[in-house]
């Protein structure tokens, strides 16, 4: 599943703890340490979707770059937090409107590469950025369509790294290696037979291992989704749309 296979759905919805972007609206007028470094956490895991809808708008790659800083170096200012809708929801659906918007503002490109006073508020590797945007679609996507995909495969590399940290730091990475296979559903999945022969355990306590990796898999899916959202927000709608926007 790590790009394909979809997450059960779970009766109900599931509550989550109060992190990340539900903190950043909950602030309102009233910053906070916590509100700002959250917002932070999200934009330093999700600028390259950022960066991949400014750089389709056609926009060289020394110009995505800047755009990009200056775009998250405004987000993170402590006076945007003062300006954040409650009601604006999902933090995808408001980071490519505020993209957008930033966008519209901007009248002198030629000034691009002289923006943003020395203020880099993420890190990003351009050279790491234009390789992975030649491997981007070349065909009709649209820069939003291009956004979504990239917002969804975002989230999936940090859910498995997540993961991955997980086995590392109980001594079984050798284990996560041999598992990680079943997330994707593929046809040339090993046996069960076959994952415990590699994994010195009988068949039926490697049939669990896997059992248990995907259901861990899927709670750190849901965990991470829920940071994106607004409390309240169906954890199970965003799971839809975001696996739609990958299909499409």
């Amino acid at each position: 599943m790590a790009s394909h296979e979809r997450p059960d759905n779970c009766a109900g919805s599931a509550r989550f703890a109060t992190t990340h972007w539900s903190v950043v609206l909950a602030a309102g007028r009233h910053s906070s340490p916590q509100a700002q470094e959250a917002l932070a956490v999200l934009c330093r895991t999700y600028w390259y979707p950022v960066y991949v809808f400014i750089r389709r708008q056609g926009f060289s790659a020394d110009e995505s770059q800047d755009l990009t800083q200056e775009f998250f170096a405004r987000l993170l200012e402590k006076h945007f937090l003062a300006q954040v809708d409650q009601e604006k929801g999902r933090f995808r659906s408001f980071l490519l409107a505020a993209c957008k918007h930033f966008l519209s503002n901007e009248r002198d490109r030629a000034r691009a590469k002289k923006r943003g006073g020395g203020r880099e508020p993420i890190f990003i590797d351009i050279d790491d950025a234009e390789r992975r945007y030649r491997l981007e679609p070349a065909h009709q996507l649209t820069p939003e369509k291009l956004f979504e995909r990239r917002w969804v495969l975002t989230l999936l590399d940090r859910v498995l790294a997540l993961l991955r940290d997980e086995f590392v730091r109980d001594g079984k990475e050798d284990q996560f290696d041999h598992l990680k296979v079943f997330l994707t559903g593929e046809k040339n999945q090993p046996s069960y037979r076959e994952l415990g022969q590699k994994l010195g355990m009988p068949e039926g306590s490697a049939k669990v291992a896997a059992h248990r990796f995907r259901k861990r898999y899927r709670e750190l899916l849901r965990e991470e989704i829920a940071k994106t959202l607004n409390e309240g927000d169906s954890v199970e709608n965003e799971i839809r749309e975001l696996f739609a926007a990958l299909g499409g």
